[in-house]
């Protein structure tokens, strides 16, 4: 009956795109067999075709970052889908849907509310067919450039430097969806593993992503240790409002090694307010952890029903192959490539730890811009030669300070000394890249071992040993004999 009412166009149009949504459920069909679960909720799920005429199947996303995404990133995947079906020749067309209310992810706005007072479940993922409810744009925020505020950032912790494989592929994908539409994903997204897998690249990832797409966007980034030292000094100085509005008016918010909140009450109860806040107000909370929300002790019931309320991800060591590719990636961006049997020398010893194993490579790359020689078999056993010794003794950071302590002829106190005499700073500057090489401390933790300094101090202090390792004999093989010392007793 309706249909005699539509002009033929009407009814033409509406035939091609029936015709048209039956191609893309095919299409679709076959995609889901190729992607993960992740993958297809955060990119495909809101994805639908409206045009089909035999040439070109035309889709349409609801965003621009998504339009991106599917074209440049899945193009092939879905041009082999379609191949598949017995439609070679058929071309696609990616738009943007003129009927979404979402063409870039929203600014965060204030919380939308029933008549109950309850949250109206904008943060929840949509299900297959149902749009994100969106916040009101740009409500109530200023928008500024430099939005990042983020403490000790590192340039190389981006996704296009971050290597994946099956241990770490679903934490990758989650957090680019975090990163790509903040908030609509997953909120909180809350990643675990052990110390030096790359929950810390991930979140800093996040981080430079956000800030480099979405310039209106205020990022922040810090550790809990960071977040309780800026807690203290409120309460010392009577400053609580302004730490309030610090963490409570950002639109993406991550906290690393959220496992050291544990013990600490007050902390609590300020973050679990904090959290409220950023949740309700549809802004994207990630955290990170040693271990996953249910094992974190002392941690209020409440806090820990929060943390469970997005997706809890985690990232497992890595496999051979992974590691491989992590060193081999690292290898070619360094001046002194290694030979592929080096590579595997070190990632066949190195079986837990990414940190550790950029800790090899910088000791074989530094060592070839001493002598300006090509890396050989031979040269790695010899510089690495702790890694195939066996057993050896149990690095603890005593073990680290009284070495270190002995081979400079300063005593632990002066190591952990305000004093800025030049050889005491070097030794105490040996003895953090040593702390960060050898244990799996956070910059926070090391730089809480000495003395309490602000953690840049270490950061600065890696890196600058790390440089002058391939500049300074002297310095590189004090390091060399100091991890001798410190794992084998020598």
């Amino acid at each position: 009956m309706w249909t005699a009412l539509w002009t033929k166009s009407e009814v033409k149009r509406r035939s091609m795109e029936d015709e048209a949504t039956s191609v893309w459920e095919a299409v679709a069909r076959g995609v889901t067999h190729q992607v993960s679960n992740v993958v297809w909720r955060t990119t495909f799920s809101e994805v639908r075709a409206v045009d089909f005429d035999g040439v070109t199947l035309t889709i349409v996303a609801p965003s621009l970052v998504l339009r991106d995404r599917i074209d440049n990133r899945f193009r092939p995947l879905l041009m082999g889908v379609i191949a598949d079906l017995g439609m070679e020749g058929v071309d696609l067309a990616v738009e943007v849907d003129p009927d979404s209310n979402h063409h870039e992810p929203p600014h965060p706005g204030p919380p939308e509310t029933g008549g109950s007072g309850q949250q109206s479940g904008m943060n929840r993922p949509a299900g297959p067919g149902q749009a994100n409810v969106s916040p009101t744009p740009g409500a109530g925020v200023d928008s500024a450039p430099g939005n990042l505020r983020a403490g000790g950032l590192n340039n190389r912790y981006t996704f296009a430097s971050f290597v994946t494989g099956p241990s770490n592929r679903f934490a990758q994908a989650a957090a680019l969806s975090v990163a790509e539409t903040p908030a609509r994903s997953y909120n909180p997204l809350f990643v675990y593993g052990s110390a030096g897998l790359g929950k810390t690249h991930l979140l800093q990832a996040i981080a430079h992503y956000v800030s480099e797409n979405y310039p209106s966007y205020r990022v922040r980034y810090l550790s809990t240790e960071e977040l309780l030292n800026e807690f203290v000094d409120a309460i010392r100085n009577n400053q609580q409002p302004d730490f309030k509005r610090r963490y409570r008016e950002n639109d993406v918010l991550l906290v690393d090694d959220i496992q050291f909140m544990e013990g600490k009450e007050q902390l609590q109860e300020e973050f679990f307010h904090t959290f409220n806040t950023l949740y309700e107000a549809n802004r994207q909370i990630v955290l990170s952890s040693d271990r996953p929300p249910d094992s974190i002790a002392t941690l209020e019931d409440r806090l820990r029903s929060r943390f469970k309320m997005g997706l809890i991800t985690d990232i497992q060591p890595p496999d051979f192959e992974t590691r491989l590719a992590i060193v081999r990636k690292k290898s070619e961006q360094s001046e002194f490539p290694l030979p592929a049997e080096v590579l595997e020398f070190i990632v066949t010893n190195i079986t837990n730890n990414i940190r550790e194993l950029e800790g090899a490579l910088n000791r074989v790359t530094a060592y070839a811009n001493l002598t300006r020689t090509p890396v050989t078999m031979e040269s790695a056993r010899q510089v690495l030669g702790d890694l195939s010794a066996g057993g050896g003794r149990i690095v603890t950071p005593d073990r680290i300070l009284e070495a270190t302590a002995e081979f400079y002829g300063f005593s632990i106190e002066e190591l952990k000394s305000k004093s800025r005499r030049r050889p005491l700073v070097t030794a105490r500057q040996v003895g953090m890249y040593l702390f960060r090489e050898l244990t799996e401390l956070s910059y926070p933790q090391i730089a809480k071992i000495y003395g309490g300094r602000d953690h840049t101090t270490v950061i600065h202090a890696f890196e600058k040993i790390k440089a002058l390792m391939a500049e300074r004999p002297q310095i590189y093989q004090d390091v060399q004999s100091l991890i001798q010392k410190i794992k084998n007793g020598l």
